[in-house]
């Protein structure tokens, strides 16, 4: 609409300059009636579609939001809309009313109150139509409409005002009244709760009165939880990455027809499908990704407008005729602008985290969801530390980086927008301060691509040592036994060595980068400020330009910081993002290789089997035909690829252990039905072992089943598979680690004609000669080929390689007499009398229990109270948190770690820098006064020479100086790194053994993982952005009081309400980082649990079941993660309002002090202001984010305070060649596993002669373990002594004892690594010495066979050996150390006959002059010795020779009876 037409619609002048250019400027009164009201409708307008849709659904109409504040609005708008009416109704009475006059009013007065009246209708439309929507509390939309609406009337109604306090009366009474009736009315129809985060408000409160824990956590909404990411993540996933294949597959074939030798280069980079990561995530986020998107658009685009009000401002204190009301405004204006920046910047940020934070959790639960169907080709590409490293670490970078993503267009937007600007200030000289910036991308580049090829090498490292460590952990009681501590000591300290070479590396690239930087602006401002003057003379440097100038270099600053920063984590994400397409997209498992057909049981046609995709098959030719309801024996030699077979059938048990309760471990996610439950534990002999165990069934079993013995794991893993109701059972030998007569009683009671299972078909691996005639078929293998199948008898009579294994091994059993072969008295009862006694050891080492709880076993019945939990059944403690603010002691603790030299150094430097900036900023305001002392007169040439010397100094000392205290504070850190790191490996490695028995390993390998990572990378970056962030702020501060000294006032109140805004924040934030780090661990030890035992679960088929208790994990993470990054923008905001304040009151105090500033000082003053926001924020922040981190040294130093075991060498070093006799002597020997719990050995006395070879026997729990365990002060007496050579072992250093005893212990470990350094980690022996050993042991024909020979790499937990071999290896190092005591712990209770006989005959003949104890299952085995102890519940019973010990009838006799062996076959042997 033209002005006229304006004009004619309202009556009255639209506009005319004249009412602003005074002292009290006004509107007129046409625009207050048009423009000012369209603008709020218009806005509301806009926005009544998008509510009105909500009315028109279908929705039930929900009562719960009819609250009184609901109704209040509603009722206020009604009457607003009756104002409305009211006022129409006025100007149809004055127009057509008895006192009418003839001169009508104007059509606003008509159409004004039409508008409204609509209006209000569509309110309270909207209004119903927010109420509806599920979950929404206010819009925002109305919020914004009601404040335009106040603000657009605050100029009719103050108009109104004047007009009648001029006139001295009211012109218009009823339209005065109804506008002030209106005006008085609208209600505050919405907050900014959605803006400012008060929702909150009440956990900070909580958090900050008391340490806020898991329980207060809120629910997450169905949108945020894993289940609903991880189902859409994986619908996108699956999508992309077949079209990822595909495309995979045509280029291979492309690449086939190009020249081979290009062929082989490219097939080792690429054979995996790739680049479909980033769609899958874009598709699945999009809206997220659109909506911050906006927002910072907005908030970019308005920082811009503050230094165009900065410059408004400038001229406006310049001007000495200007109105003091336009600095008002411009004050008013500046706050305004700052405001709206702040909400949207929350806004953004708001979504951004949350959006990295769901990326974070789709990834975490696609590679759990891909760890549970991966192939065996894909999964041995990767450790279970690596697959885990996944988990965490990458996810985590997609999680970082994601925060950020918008920068990438953002930054270069600011950046012309900054350019433009700068133009229009300096014109073409910008192009110097460009030239400089643009010279410093390549040099970025360069940096970062180094930069990136050093963070390659760092995480390859950091792999390694979280391998060895993780296998020094789980193999931490062998390396106790062979006192090889020091070896993987140095092993781990030299990697770790190597990655903090790196890491100083790392450091001093990125402080060049940082000194790049912290020159950047200044030469910037430098470069375009000189060559402005240099130009020509005309050009002067006016307060304006200057400071306009340099607000916009400002903006600039951030962008060119980020882009690299962002450019570098992009790099490392990229690295990422292959490691996680590599896994995400590798070969599944397929599902139907193998087939469920009901006619037979298992088939298999002509397969040969390999682990690995190219690998020279195991298993050639099989064939095999099973029909349903059969028992099966499969028999052969060790390696012979009786395991192999088994895993080939799975399409894929060992006994596998959860951290879990022994009930949850039998259940194994089927419902618990009791009557079935007490079956399969009878079948399965645990009923005694559930009565020692202090919390019955109910009893937490330690990660890897470390508190059960090796004979009790296989029974629970049997009671698994007995309770779980398949069809076919492959037992993969559950019967070798258990006592001859349990494992009797398993046969008969679960596998065999008679058992349990009898209706279902069952593949059995087993030694047991003796089962054989009870089996329907025997299934012969050798060297991986099927050479027999048949009945045991046929088989006996053919003559082939059965009978040959037969008569090898078998002792004759059909020659007993009749009687002997009836089933002596109940198993049970003789279980149960033997084992009445005090307590169980290996499980109650953890309980410590109460008076009450010590009644012996036979009394504690099924606890009636199950809920209770009893002593005794928690093995496994909470993880510990600290809580409320992170000890001062701890940041002393790093401090010191740095070195007070450095840290003193560093201080100082950045504090010269500080300085070095104020000044150059002051020079310049004092260089803009020239333009005032030289008016009208020629710029003298030194002066400006100077001026730019001067400027161009400060800037350079300052880039100077951050470098030198960056790269002080890099070395400083790096040492600071080894220090701790080496203190907590230290330590761990010298805790006792009952440490790792309560402590899941997981928790342990955080602590090296983790948080070593967040000392040596994330500590040093945020104690650095403190420093700096601190004294930034001091020193705005500093600036602006020596301008505008007003301001001092202020500053009290607002560092008051700083600090309670930041101390309440951080209470919360910190406890809320620490809910995070605890309820994370879950996480790994449940997938490194998961990986471990992926047979198992694949076998019974329970991988959905692990997904749900996967998303529970994460959700429970996700819990404290959300509350965190609300939290976080709860502060920015409200800090960002007192930064604004702070500008706010800069510019007021300028425009109050007008007169008395200078241009400059005032230009000065505010652009620092506006800078401080920032400033703040980061500072808090960084506070924050320095307390959260420091939290890791804390975590770290709890562990390296732990109590150690005794000393590893000290002063009384026994002699030389010790023990060179090999006498044992116990005296009155007691030992308990730790204080306060039962005896485990009650007062062990005998003497041992040299060369003895000592048989020791026992139930399952009578004490036979915790002997040896005695023997290498595993664990220490309680009371007595033992001596060996007449040398007492609790005088020596443990290393001196351990190192000088030999045992081959249960289950045999190895660790990844070469065949040599298995055998010999200290590089002791020659070659020659450890090829005799392979020989002693069998093993020399094996390891000459392989590729590398002793260089052959073992792979982690030697999973390519067989446990034949294992055991083998176990032997030749022993052969190795030839001490002149051998302790054999169950050695051949995993091994079959043929393997057996092998070790027993290498230590008949090489041990022929050594002490020997054998802890035997197989009395076969001890029948040989010299002398048998029997052990019962940690008393010896009967000591003597086998012969006398079966004469006598007792204990022994009724073992030997079990195992078959008779008085006359003993005279026999």
């Amino acid at each position: 609409m033209s002005a006229a037409a304006l004009e004619e619609y309202c009556g009255s002048v639209f506009w005319n300059a004249s009412y602003l250019d005074r002292e009290d400027p006004d509107l007129p009164i046409c625009v207050e009636q048009t423009v000012l009201v369209w603008i709020p409708l218009g806005f509301l307008w806009l926005f009544v579609p998008h509510h009105l849709m909500s009315l028109c659904r279908r929705t039930r109409v929900n009562t719960k939001h009819l609250t009184k504040l609901y109704l209040c609005k509603q009722f206020v708008v009604a009457l607003l809309f009756l104002t409305a009416i009211a006022a129409l109704a006025v100007t149809l009475g004055e127009d057509f009313g008895p006192t009418s006059s003839t001169v009508k009013n104007a059509p606003v007065y008509y159409t004004n109150p039409v508008l409204f009246a609509v209006t209000w209708i569509l309110v309270l439309l909207c209004q119903e139509g927010v109420r509806r929507r599920e979950g929404a509390v206010d819009s925002a939309s109305l919020f914004l409409f009601w404040l335009l609406l106040v603000l657009c009337d605050v100029f009719t109604f103050q108009t109104l005002i004047r007009d009648a306090l001029k006139l001295g009366e009211v012109s218009d009474i009823p339209r005065f009244c109804l506008f002030h009736i209106s005006f008085g009315k609208h209600p505050s129809g919405g907050s900014l709760v959605p803006f400012t985060f008060v929702f909150i408000c009440s956990m900070v409160v909580t958090g900050y009165k008391r340490p806020l824990v898991q329980e207060d956590m809120w629910d997450l909404n169905e949108k945020d939880g894993t289940s609903y990411l991880s189902q859409r993540f994986q619908h996108h996933m699956d999508f992309e990455l077949a079209a990822a294949r595909t495309l995979l597959i045509f280029k291979e074939d492309k690449g086939k027809s190009t020249e081979k030798k290009k062929k082989k280069k490219e097939k080792k980079e690429e054979d995996y499908p790739n680049s479909w990561l980033l769609s899958t995530m874009y598709k699945t986020f999009k809206w997220l990704l659109i909506e911050s998107a906006f927002f910072k658009l907005l908030q970019d685009l308005l920082a811009f407008v503050s230094p165009q009000l900065l410059k408004l401002m400038i001229s406006f204190t310049q001007n000495p005729n200007s109105f003091v009301w336009e600095g008002y405004v411009y004050a008013v204006l500046l706050l305004l602008v700052a405001i709206l920046q702040s909400l949207f910047l929350q806004q953004y940020f708001q979504r951004c985290f949350v959006l990295g934070m769901k990326v974070r959790t789709a990834l975490m639960a696609a590679v759990y969801k891909k760890a549970l169907v991966v192939s065996n080709d894909t999964r041995k590409e990767s450790t279970v530390g690596e697959t885990v490293n996944l988990m965490s670490a990458d996810a985590q970078r997609f999680n970082d980086v994601t925060n950020f993503i918008h920068l990438l267009w953002s930054c270069p937007l600011q950046i012309i927008v900054s350019i433009v600007f700068l133009w229009l200030e300096l014109g073409p000289s910008v192009l110097a301060g460009l030239l400089v910036m643009v010279l410093m991308v390549p040099i970025n580049g360069l940096l970062a691509t180094q930069a990136r090829k050093y963070q390659v090498q760092n995480m390859n490292f950091k792999d390694k040592r979280m391998k060895i460590m993780n296998e020094l952990l789980n193999g931490v009681k062998i390396l106790k036994l062979f006192a090889w501590e020091p070896s993987f000591q140095s092993q781990v300290e030299s990697i770790r060595g190597e990655e903090l070479k790196v890491m100083k590396k790392f450091a001093y690239l990125s402080s060049v980068s940082t000194f790049i930087f912290s020159c950047a602006p200044a030469l910037v401002s430098l470069a375009s400020f000189a060559v402005f003057v240099l130009v020509s003379p005309d050009n002067i440097l006016t307060a304006e330009k200057a400071f306009t100038s340099i607000s916009l270099f400002n903006i600039l600053r951030f962008p060119l910081a980020m882009l690299p920063m962002l450019i570098a984590s992009i790099v490392q994400t990229g690295v990422s993002k292959k490691r996680l397409e590599k896994f995400l997209g590798g070969e599944d498992l397929e599902p139907d290789v193998v087939r469920h057909d009901p006619n037979s049981a298992v088939s298999v046609r002509n397969g040969s089997f390999s682990w690995e995709r190219d690998a020279e098959p195991l298993l050639k030719d099989v064939s095999l035909d099973i029909e349903p309801g059969r028992l099966v024996a499969v028999v052969g030699a060790v390696g012979s690829g009786k395991s192999s077979l088994m895993s080939a059938l799975l399409g894929e048990m060992h006994s596998w252990i959860q951290n879990a309760t022994l009930r949850d471990n039998i259940l194994f996610g089927s419902p618990h039905e009791e009557k079935r439950f007490q079956e399969v534990i009878q079948a399965c002999a645990l009923g005694p072992d559930l009565k020692l165990l202090a919390a019955g069934e109910l009893t937490e079993i330690g990660e890897k089943g470390i508190n059960l013995s090796g004979g009790q794991k296989q029974r629970v893993s049997l009671a698994r598979a007995a309770y779980s109701q398949a069809d076919i059972y492959l037992l993969d030998d559950p019967l070798s680690a258990v006592d001859s007569h349990v494992g009797k009683h398993l046969f008969d009671k679960v596998i065999g004609p008679n058992g349990v299972l009898k209706h279902k078909t069952r593949i059995l691996v087993t030694h047991g000669v003796s089962f054989l005639p009870y089996v329907d078929e025997v299934v012969v293998l050798v060297d991986g080929k099927i050479s027999e199948i048949g009945s045991y008898n046929s088989l006996r009579a053919s003559k082939g390689a059965f009978s040959e294994f037969l008569d090898t091994y078998a002792k004759e059993q059909n020659n007993q007499t009749e009687e002997d072969t009836q089933p002596d008295s109940p198993l049970e009862d003789t279980v149960s009398f033997t084992l009445k006694r005090e307590n169980s050891i290996r499980r109650s080492q953890r309980s410590s229990r109460s008076e009450k709880a010590q009644v012996n076993t036979n009394n504690i019945k099924k606890s009636e109270d199950a809920n209770e939990t009893k002593a005794g059944q928690k093995l496994i403690e909470k993880e510990t948190m600290e809580t409320g603010q992170v000890k001062f002691s701890v940041y002393l603790q790093y401090l010191r770690a740095l070195g007070w030299g450095y840290t003193s150094m560093v201080f100082i430097i950045y504090f010269i820098q500080n300085v070095a900036f104020i000044g150059q900023n002051l020079w310049l305001s004092d260089w803009t006064n020239d333009a005032a002392d030289y008016y009208n007169q020629t710029y003298p040439n030194w002066k400006r020479d100077t001026r730019v010397g001067v400027f161009g100094a400060l800037g350079i000392a300052q880039g100077f100086l951050v470098f030198l205290g960056t790269l002080l504070l890099a070395n400083a850190s790096v040492s600071a790194s080894r220090i701790i790191h080496s203190r907590l490996l230290n330590n761990i490695l010298r805790v006792p053994m009952v440490f790792f028995d309560t402590t899941p390993i997981g928790r342990v390998v955080n602590r090296f993982a983790k948080d070593i990572f967040t000392i040596d990378e994330a500590i040093p970056q945020s104690f650095r952005s403190w420093l700096l962030c601190l004294l930034g702020v001091l020193g705005t501060l500093f600036v602006i009081c020596l301008a505008t000294p007003f301001f001092t006032i202020i500053i009290l109140p607002l560092a008051v309400i700083y600090f309670f805004v930041q101390r309440f924040y951080v209470a919360t934030s910190r406890q809320l980082r620490r809910l995070d780090s605890v309820s994370r661990s879950p996480i790994y030890s449940h997938f490194g649990e998961t990986v471990s035992g992926l047979s198992v679960i694949r076998a019974y088929r329970h991988q959905d079941r692990f997904l749900k208790h996967n998303e529970v994990t994460i959700d429970e993470n996700l819990k404290s993660v959300y509350p965190w990054i609300v939290s976080n923008r709860w502060l920015a905001i409200r800090l960002e309002f007192l930064g604004n304040l702070v500008v706010f009151f800069s510019a007021l105090f300028a425009v109050i002090s007008k007169d008395s500033l200078d241009s400059g000082l005032v230009g000065l003053a505010i652009s620092y202001a506006l800078n401080v926001t920032q400033t703040l924020n980061w500072l808090v922040r960084m506070s924050s984010e320095l307390e959260t981190n420091i939290v890791a040294v804390e975590r770290v130093s709890e562990y390296t305070e732990i109590e150690n075991e005794a000393k590893w060498i000290t002063d009384c070093r026994p002699p030389e060649k010790w023990p060179d006799e090999g006498r044992l002597q116990f005296i009155d020997y007691k030992v308990r596993y730790r204080p306060g719990l039962d005896l485990v050995l009650h007062g062990i006395t005998c003497n041992i002669a040299s060369s003895e070879k000592i048989g020791i026997v026992g139930r399952t729990g009578a004490g036979k373990s915790s002997l040896t365990n005695c023997l290498f002060r595993i664990i220490e007496a309680a009371e007595g002594r033992i001596l060996i050579d007449d040398v007492d072992i609790s005088t020596i250093g443990l290393h001196d004892l351990r190192s000088r005893l030999t045992i081959i212990p249960q289950d045999p470990v190895l660790f990844s690594g070469t065949l040599r350094m298995n055998l010999d980690p200290f590089d002791k022996f020659s070659d020659e010495e450890l090829w005799k050993a392979l020989e002693l042991s069998h093993l020399k024909d094996y390891v000459a066979g392989l590729q590398e020979g002793l260089q052959h790499e073992v792979a982690e937990g030697g999973e390519n050996l067989s446990v034949g071999q294992r055991q083998l290896l176990c032997l030749a190092r022993a052969l190795l150390r030839k001490s002149r005591i051998l302790i054999l712990d169950e050695a051949t209770a995993a091994v079959d006959l043929e393997t057996d006989n092998l070790i027993q005959n290498t230590i008949r003949k090489e041990f022929a002059h050594c002490t020997v104890l054998t802890i035997a299952h197989r009395l076969h085995s001890i029948m040989d010795s010299s002398r048998v102890m029997v052990l019962d519940a940690g008393k010896i019973v009967e000591f003597d020779s086998p012969s006398n010990l079966l004469e006598c009838r007792g204990y022994f006799y009724s073992m030997a009876k079990d195992a078959g062996i008779t008085q006359e076959e003993f005279s026999s042997l």
